[in-house]
Order: C-alpha cells, then sequence, then structure tokens
C-alpha cells in the first residue's frame, strides 16, 4: 500500500534506538527524509550512519540536544527545518522513568518525570506547531503530529506514577491539541504502546533475567501472548501520519496485542 510518504520531512525526537529507531526505519522504507535527534552524541550518531548506509545519506540527518530543553528542541527543528525544509510529520518519543513505585516520591523525581514524559512532547508541539501554523494553509496541507505515550496512561498497571500520571496528561493534551489545530488543517494523535522488547531496552534486561517469570507475565496478561516489536509501533506511526488516516485526529491508539482490559 502506497501511504504517500515518499520524500516528506519527518521529525522524532528521541530516535537513537527502540521504539524511536523503529519508527525512524518504518519512515525511511516508505522514502521518507529523516531528521533523527536524541540526547546522546555517539548512540545518535552510530543510528544515522547505518540509516545512512541502508537508504542513502541523504535522506537522514541527525543533531544531538536535550529534547526535554525548548532550546534544544528550537535548535533542532531550525537545523532540520534548514536541511529538509519544514517538517511534515513531527514525532515525540522522549520518555524514561527511574523513580521508585509507591506514593512517597521525591520531588526532584515529580521534576524529572513531568520534563521526561511530559513537557518534552508539550514543548516540541508547541515549537512545531508555531512553525508549522506560520506556513500558507496549502503548504501545511497533510501536516501532523504523533506523540508517544503509554497504556500506563490509559490504565492504573501499577507503574510509577510519575511516569502513569504524565503518560495520561499527554494523551490529553493531544486530545486538547487537536482541537485547536484541527480547524488549521493539523491533526494531532497519540500511539500508546504496550510492552515492546528491543535491544538494551527494559523487558530485553527483564526477560533475561528471569526469563520464566516475565514469559509467565505476559501470557498472563497480553491476549496476543507475546510482547510487541518497535516495527510494529512504526506500522501505527506510518499510518497515522499518512492521507489514510486524515480523517483521525485526537485518536490514542492503544498499540498492546489486547492487554488493556
Amino acid at each position: 500500500m502506497d501511504l504517500n510518504l515518499k520524500d516528506k520531512h519527518v521529525f522524532i525526537g528521541g530516535a537513537s534506538r527502540g521504539i524511536g529507531e523503529g519508527i525512524a526505519r518504518g519512515f525511511l522504507a516508505e522514502g521518507a527524509r529523516v531528521a533523527l535527534t536524541a540526547r546522546t552524541p555517539g548512540p545518535l550518531e552510530e543510528t544515522r550512519a547505518r540509516f545512512a548506509a541502508s537508504f542513502g545519506k541523504d535522506r537522514v540527518w541527525a543533531k544531538a540536544g536535550d529534547m526535554t530543553r525548548t532550546a534544544d528542541i528550537a535548535a533542532a527543528l531550525d537545523a532540520a527545518e534548514s536541511a529538509f525544509g519544514p517538517a511534515d510529520v513531527a514525532i515525540a518519543n522522549v520518555g524514561i522513568d527511574n523513580s521508585p513505585f509507591g506514593y512517597d516520591v521525591p520531588d526532584d523525581h515529580w521534576e524529572s518525570g513531568i520534563d521526561q514524559n511530559f513537557l518534552s512532547g508539550a514543548r516540541l508541539a508547541r515549537e512545531w506547531l508555531k512553525r508549522t501554523m506560520a506556513r500558507p494553509a496549502e503548504e501545511r496541507a497533510g501536516a501532523n503530529m504523533i506523540l508517544i505515550s503509554s497504556i500506563a496512561g490509559v490504565d492504573s498497571l501499577g507503574t510509577a506514577l510519575t511516569y502513569g500520571a504524565m503518560k495520561a496528561a499527554t494523551n490529553h493534551l493531544a486530545k486538547e491539541l487537536a482541537k485547536l489545530s484541527g480547524r488549521h488543517g493539523i491533526r494531532i494523535n497519540v500511539i500508546a504502546p504496550g510492552n515492546i522488547i528491543f535491544p538494551g531496552g527494559t523487558w530485553e534486561k527483564n526477560t533475561t533475567a528471569r526469563p520464566d517469570d516475565w514469559n509467565r507475565w505476559v501470557k498472563r496478561e497480553v491476549a496476543l501472548r507475546r510482547f510487541g516489536t518497535p516495527e510494529e509501533i512504526a506500522n501505527a506511526a506510518l499510518f497515522l501520519a499518512s492521507d489514510k488516516a486524515a480523517f483521525v485526529a485526537g485518536h490514542v491508539m492503544v498499540v498492546d496485542g489486547g492487554q488493556v482490559k
């Protein structure tokens, strides 16, 4: 199926590994031009070089920076647009949490969790929308944004409070932004992944340390009885970013193998 994504400029906040890397690979395979960002220069450059070898160095661009900080976000967007032109699609994929479980969460963990799991996406949305709204209506036709949330923001799953609460806030943010931007022809949606396994990720570490326990858990909790993959999240992103989803706005797409009940 032709998703009409060839030569689209896709800007991804958080793309050096895991879900972000999988999404980038999916768009590159569809012929898009992809701007990669991440906090750590080394792994980001490794990802860029690998993609350049597979898809062509003129199709992929990268800039390291703290994608929770407005100045870094703005600088990355401006530089990416200098390289590829206005960003047709923006994807907010920054999010991590090392907060303790339970209610007694220190202030610094709350502040870090809010920055990582909510304000990163909110700030990217603001900066991208400012630039997109400044374009003439005909030039922003089809422009859209996808925020990567989590099923922890859809249901109470016993995750860290700072993570689940901020992912729920991200879901609501997207719905509000979709109302504001939809009248200008700009779509905003959310993907809420379930438990996605990839090299170096939490689930790979968990299943390596205690394979029997976690395999029993996933078969009990997930209808499809397995973990998901970054490619499966990428497929959802490709659909939402494409003209095939032209009437989809303010939607939280759960991609979890049937875990949320």
